[in-house]
């Protein structure tokens, strides 16, 4: 007793009790237990509150205004991405929207329902003290178990017969359907699988982002889209005298460069030295026959058609004309390898040692206007893989919204002609997997068999959301289409009928979707879940407010950092030898521009 006294007073004396041992900076904000793990669960929540509302035919759009400018959607993975959320376990609901994006083009919105409403469901669990752990593995079985059902309820389908190209049509509409454009599905649909199977054909359906180009024209109406069997791209900047060149060609040869024809002036550091002033008109005339030299060797190769990646100039623009030729300069780059791709022509880096193989051709050149642009049209390509889509429409909002539209349907078709089977949409893939998974939890003892029915529970989202947003009674519609599943065995595909507030058939309705679509908006969902639930502490460090403090130790009470301290030294004893040696300039040196030294 006396010895604890003796301490207490000896620590008093000292100022008060010694501090606890501080491992992270002061500031930081640290939350673990069961309370964080809730909290994460209403992050999620929350992130999917914002999108439920665009699922579906009947969704509706979100208007996101980022300071700049105004984007319409209700494209999942775009509002996702515009919204810019901060809470650091939300963000992970972000990354499936976008992977799903990148991997199927469709299902956006309901991968994030699905995850929202899994953790929802499993929110009770976490609260009455059931380990993470036990609830994940039940989960990821139940995930396992989802996906396999999937696939054996998909219907496979032949693509050379008409009925498969029905079916592509068929899901390029269904993924139409929700979208901006639905209206007009009957022009699209049958526009992007075209497109889609030129590049099947030829075995080139993975390089389809950089072989099917969208290019966008404000203006006219959107039934005046229309699509391009080669490339279509935007007149370039031209220079004087491109009025007089011949605007269209049949059979044309076309030369791709990646060359500047034009003249160049000098640099600013250069120096020529003459002794007589006609020496200067030789350096002129060189200078000329240069540039002529290339115009030369472009004309006499034999091509009709030359394109540049770099700058066309007005010299070279009149010699062209003059001579019959088509030219533009300034081609963007993705432009002119699809016209390489399409024509079978080759980029050349020189005008030296031009020669036939490495022209390109196409059936007919033409440069047509196209509301209050200008086009230069490839068409009747030899190599059949380029495709490019006109979208044409009213407001500036409306035509991008398209674009995303149109890039989902490709994907779609894309991923159904990769994986050759559907499944019904409407809701009915997702009640009957549900159905399956109830009855496969009446097998299971333990807490798995409550998790198991949970997860069964959650996929119920879908059809309950799209009943939802078509102001429909959910709980009338759910009750039927359970009832449906539950009792006949023809009911595996009947879901929500959006039109007249009832339950159909889904799959004679033609509302189909790739299985890979289903497939991955599962199981990422499912790891989504999991990868919340795994969280058990989250540490948010607080930003530096000293911007030089990630480099280094600050240089402290007024004394310079040591590099600076050798430099200077450096400098010192180097002006005096007459130069400088060190990143300073030494005494009586003035700074000087120019390139080459």
């Amino acid at each position: 007793l006396h010895f604890l006294s003796h301490y207490f007073e000896t620590m008093m004396q000292g100022g008060g009790m010694r501090p606890g041992i501080i491992v992270l900076r002061e500031g930081t904000d640290t939350s673990q237990g069961k309370a964080q793990l809730v909290s994460n669960i209403n992050a999620c929540q929350a992130v999917a509150d914002i999108v439920r509302s665009t699922l579906g035919p009947r969704g509706m759009d979100k208007l996101i205004f980022d300071g700049r400018k105004v984007t319409i959607s209700n494209d999942g993975a775009t509002i996702m991405k515009l919204l810019e959320i901060a809470h650091p376990a939300a963000k992970t609901l972000v990354d499936i929207s976008m992977s799903q994006d990148a991997e199927v083009g469709d299902g956006t919105t309901s991968v994030v329902l699905i995850a929202g409403e899994i953790l929802k469901v499993l929110k009770s669990f976490v609260e009455e003290g059931v380990h993470p752990q036990v609830i994940m593995r039940s989960v990821r079985e139940a995930g396992k178990l989802a996906v396999e059902k999937v696939q054996e309820l998909s219907v496979p389908f032949d693509l050379t017969t008409p009925e498969g190209e029905q079916m592509l049509i068929k899901t390029a509409s269904t993924a139409l359907n929700s979208k901006l454009i639905s209206s007009h599905k009957d022009l699209f649909s049958p526009m992007i699988v075209e497109a889609v199977k030129c590049l099947n054909d030829a075995g080139s359906i993975d390089d389809m982002s950089s072989l099917v180009a969208i290019k966008k024209i404000p203006g006219g109406d959107v039934r005046q889209s229309f699509l391009v069997k080669g490339v279509a791209f935007k007149k370039t900047f031209s220079y004087a005298g491109f009025e007089q060149m011949t605007k269209k060609f049949t059979n044309p040869k076309v030369l791709l460069l990646n060359v500047e024809l034009e003249l160049k002036s000098e640099k600013e550091n250069a120096e020529v030295r003459i002794t007589d002033p006609e020496q200067y008109q030789s350096i002129v005339d060189a200078e000329w026959q240069v540039i002529y030299d290339k115009l030369d060797a472009c004309v006499d190769c034999g091509a009709n058609i030359v394109l540049s990646k770099l700058p066309i100039g007005d010299l070279a623009t009149q010699y062209f004309a003059d001579r019959g030729l088509f030219c533009a300069g300034r081609v963007e780059d993705s432009d002119l390898k699809r016209v390489g791709r399409a024509t079978g022509g080759t980029v050349q880096t020189s005008t030296n040692g031009l020669f036939d193989g490495i022209l390109g051709t196409c059936g007919v050149f033409e440069e047509r206007q196209v509301g209050d642009e200008r086009f230069n049209i490839f068409e009747e390509c030899p190599m059949s893989l380029t495709s490019t889509i006109v979208l044409r429409g009213g407001s500036e909002q409306f035509i991008a919204e398209s674009e995303r539209s149109v890039h989902d349907a490709l994907m779609v078709v894309k991923r159904s002609l990769k994986s050759a089977a559907v499944v019904a949409g409407g809701g009915a893939i997702e009640m009957e997997v549900s159905k399956f998974l109830k009855e496969h939890a009446l097998t299971i003892e333990g807490k798995g068999q409550l998790i198991i029915n949970s997860f069964a529970k959650a996929l119920e989202v879908v059809p309950r959301q799209l009943c939802e947003n078509a102001g429909f009674d959910s709980t009338d519609l759910l009750s039927a289409l359970r009832r449906k599943h539950a009792q006949s065995e023809d009911g595996k595909w009947f879901g929500i009928e959006i039109t007249e507030g009832g339950i159909c058939d889904t799959f004679e309705a033609g509302v189909w979707e790739p299985s890979d679509n289903k497939c991955n908006s599962i199981a990422a969902a499912t790891e989504a879940a999991c990868v919340i639930l795994s969280i058990d502490e989250t540490v948010v460090n607080p930003k530096s407010q000293d911007p030089g403090a990630a480099g280094g130790m600050p240089a402290g009470n007024g004394q310079k950092p040591l590099s600076n301290m050798m430099g200077n030294a450096m400098d010192t004893a180097n002006a005096a030898q007459g130069g400088s040696r060190s990143g300073n300039l030494g005494n009586g040196v003035s700074y000087m521009r120019g390139r080459g030294g």
